[in-house]
């Protein structure tokens, strides 16, 4: 499974309706700003205060122009880290949800023989755990959408390489997938 380009994700209508600019624009622009040369965050920071693109537009562009110009890969930071992402609504509450994440056994049900240590839950809000013995880690951020509909977002960080990205962008859409049929039993 290829993991897609921020422009590949984000239409160039879509982005022309928020921002003003299309891709082909924003890039013109920023070339002729020096923004290669420039840190992730002086790139957005930019955005903002030059031409007040919101805060996640502004972090868009800034992503898909790195992507564009060989700064950094689909799936790396800026800090130059691997990240897989995945998100589901569940039809559970947001506590319900840390529970299944936090209690081993519930956990076990939709997620066996994983690699995985707690670090910390704020029941119905956020989770965070260390994954394969620590050599990366998850974090669950949990945003109610109603009393029992919840939007949940993980990700995956401190992955070894692009490579692993793709594999664990499939493995947490499945494993999101069998813990939403779970819940919603």
């Amino acid at each position: 499974m290829a993991v897609k380009k921020i422009t590949e994700k984000l239409s160039d209508q879509a982005l022309t309706e928020e921002t003003g600019r299309g891709w082909a624009a924003w890039f013109a622009e920023l070339d002729a700003w020096g923004a290669t040369g420039r840190t992730h965050t002086d790139i957005a920071r930019h955005l903002v205060d030059a031409y007040g693109v919101s805060g996640w537009y502004a972090q868009s562009v800034t992503v898909g122009y790195e992507q564009e110009r060989g700064m950094r890969e689909v799936g790396q930071s800026c800090e130059g880290d691997w990240q897989a992402s995945g998100s589901r609504t569940v039809h559970a509450s947001a506590e319900r949800i840390t529970e299944a994440f936090a209690d081993d056994t519930l956990r076990e049900r939709w997620l066996p023989h994983a690699d995985f240590s707690l670090r910390t839950h704020r029941p119905g809000k956020s989770v965070t755990a260390d994954w394969d013995g620590g050599s990366s880690r998850i974090s669950v951020y949990l945003t109610p959408k109603g009393a029992d509909k919840t939007q949940v977002g993980l990700g995956h960080t401190k992955l070894a390489d692009a490579d692993a990205v793709a594999v664990y962008k499939a493995f947490w859409k499945e494993r999101l997938g069998v813990l939403k049929s779970l819940l919603e039993e």
